[in-house]
């Protein structure tokens, strides 16, 4: 995944700040690798909440089965990086892919994941097919 990745045209995109705290600064003197993935997960976290439906927060929960990440230019203390996300407009079964992308101030990115997500059943603890209308509420 070494191409710079862009929500595809009419996607819809859900976005914000992220100002990196002291202790997300590592000894080379930028953001630490491992907090642009915690990052990603806070993103995908506050999009899932801000789209579904209460049943559907109720009836399952989201775990991520594989992360891609690609790091390029350094984000620096002091700086405010714009994270935007969006997810496929298909799925294999129980399997969403989630896209993120991390700017710097200077829009330059950052960091760019590819998530892969299985949607899981609360009550069974199993794998559950995304139903159709998940799909639409997050394209």
């Amino acid at each position: 995944m070494s191409r710079l990745l862009d929500p595809p045209e009419g996607r819809q995109v859900f976005a914000r700040a992220f100002t990196p705290k002291p202790t997300d600064i590592d000894d080379n003197g930028h953001v630490n690798n491992v907090v642009y993935l915690d990052w990603a997960q806070q993103l995908a976290i506050a999009h899932w909440d801000s789209r579904a439906r209460p049943e559907d927060r109720d009836a399952y929960a989201w775990i991520a089965l594989r992360h891609e990440v690609d790091y390029r230019r350094p984000l620096l203390p002091g700086e405010t990086a714009q994270a935007r996300t969006w997810v496929s407009d298909t799925t294999e079964g129980p399997r969403f892919d989630r896209f993120v992308r991390i700017d710097g101030p200077d829009g330059a990115m950052c960091a760019q994941t590819k998530t892969t997500w299985v949607l899981i059943e609360k009550a069974s603890g199993r794998p559950k097919r995304v139903p159709p209308h998940m799909v639409e509420m997050f394209t």
